[in-house]
């Protein structure tokens, strides 16, 4: 979560409740000293989530936006139930048990009934699960040859920050593959110089954060396969699938990258992405029981009942597991198909025309990964505005499309990202052209000052890091 400084605070007070627990000579806050009227409390509250961006309009973000109105009564009827409890709550948890059995499926385990996996907060959480099981299981394996377990590494390409996090957290050296010039991904070439004996494992993207594309997992399977071959090193395969776990199976069920390779010990993945339920639920399984080390899992009957758990944290809501489970049966995978395939071609759809306006040229036109498009200027030396302009002028009429630099080896490259999520309608995606277009009609007649594209590029590059899932 984000870290907070109290010295950073500058909003003042906007109401009388506020006014008590504001301190002007500080600009921090005071715990209330009374008790308030919930009513006034409440509107106090509402007043200043109205000025919230319209989460409709932001398509910079991976996570859902718009859920039905029966998902929202099931949230308000499960804000009570603490997922870890499960002897309080033995529906709720037998609803997660399900939940990973059905996706177990979903991504052709060997053996769907029996498999191991969990919940989690998100895939952040997730994916770091997956990372210590990797690290503990080549630790076992190098304890058995009696070699050393000091220097363990970690193959990966253009990854998401909680990859960074994992790596720092757990004391695992990264060996992220940097981009370079037109190869924005990870390749087998790429990950076959940097294993060896110290490898836990390699971490390929189902969707990449800052393109939208899917890595090869069957390529880089294969290579490996060849590598476990004439070196006898036998290295494991985690898929971040954040948003690709819930989408290849419904866009592209022949593509191979889940557990039908054996060389995919484990798979994560984002509920609150394009499983479509609400923000706070993701899951992590393995492929089968033995490639989940037991010494990661705590038993604890403290809360009445004996319970294995495995996860970063302890207590969390166990609504969003519920709305999971109602998503699965509410939609089957006939409905998931018809949404993914419906915002894969509103994808491909808004590609062409963006590619019309002109001085864009398109990196991925939302065909073979994730719904969405991303695009760079076609003669950023020329042109007479940056991305970071049009990203703001776009943000001033509401549209979060993110403006950003790529990874280190190509930060140069400034890119724009659209995602195409449930409930951005076609008619939308309409507007948001007209408004496109509209700038690019302004910046025609009244092109920005070089100082004020420079402080744009370097706000966003510094402070924020709009690339993010």
């Amino acid at each position: 979560m984000p870290l907070h400084n109290t010295e950073d605070l500058k909003a003042g007070p906007t109401s009388p409740i506020e006014s008590e627990v504001h301190n002007d000579a500080t600009d921090s806050y005071r715990f209330p000293e009374a008790r308030h009227d919930s009513q006034a409390v409440y509107r106090t509250i509402h007043d200043q989530l109205v000025l919230d961006g319209n989460s409709q309009q932001n398509l910079a973000t991976f996570c859902t936006t718009w859920i039905e109105p029966e998902v929202k009564q099931l949230m308000d009827e499960s804000a009570d139930k603490n997922m870890i409890d499960k002897d309080e709550y033995p529906q709720t948890a037998a609803i997660e048990e399900r939940c990973v059995h059905m996706l177990a499926d979903l991504w052709n385990s060997p053996a769907a009934a029996s498999t191991i996996g969990c919940s989690t907060t998100g895939s952040s959480e997730a994916a770091m699960l997956g990372g210590l099981a990797l690290k503990w299981n080549w630790r076992k394996r190098r304890r058995a040859q009696g070699k050393s377990t000091g220097a363990p590494n970690l193959i990966m390409g253009p990854v998401q920050v909680c990859w960074h996090k994992f790596c720092r957290y757990f004391d695992v050296e990264i060996r992220e593959v940097p981009m370079q010039g037109d190869r924005l991904l990870l390749t087998p070439e790429e990950v076959l110089k940097r294993c060896d004996e110290n490898t836990i494992g390699v971490v390929v993207t189902l969707g990449v954060t800052f393109t939208l594309q899917f890595e090869p997992v069957h390529a880089i399977s294969l290579a490996l396969d060849k590598f476990h071959a004439d070196s006898g090193l036998d290295i494991p395969i985690h898929v971040d699938g954040a948003s690709g776990a819930f989408l290849a199976p419904f866009l592209q069920p022949d593509l191979l990258w889940d557990f039908r390779l054996p060389r995919v010990k484990s798979i994560n993945a984002s509920g609150h992405k394009f499983g479509l339920a609400p923000l706070g639920v993701g899951w992590a399984l393995w492929r089968e029981q033995h490639d989940l080390p037991e010494e990661l899992i705590f038993d604890v009957n403290y809360l009445g009942g004996n319970m294995p758990t495995f996860a970063l944290n302890f207590s969390r809501p166990g609504g969003e597991i519920i709305c999971q489970y109602y998503n699965f049966l509410r939609l089957g995978k006939q409905g998931y198909r018809e949404i993914q395939t419906e915002c894969a071609a509103l994808g491909r759809t808004l590609a062409e025309q963006i590619a019309a306006f002109g001085p864009f040229r398109i990196i991925y036109n939302g065909d073979g990964g994730i719904p969405g498009i991303c695009w760079e200027l076609k003669d950023p030396a020329s042109s007479s505005f940056t991305l970071y302009d049009f990203a703001d002028r776009l943000r001033e009429r509401g549209w979060l499309v993110p403006a950003y630099s790529m990874p280190p080896n190509r930060e140069d490259l400034v890119i724009q990202r659209i995602l195409i999520r449930h409930g951005f309608t076609r008619e939308m995606a309409s507007q948001l052209l007209i408004e496109m277009q509209s700038i690019l009609d302004h910046f025609a007649q009244n092109p920005p000052s070089p100082e004020s594209s420079l402080a744009l590029a370097t706000a966003d590059t510094s402070q924020h890091n709009h690339s993010g899932r």
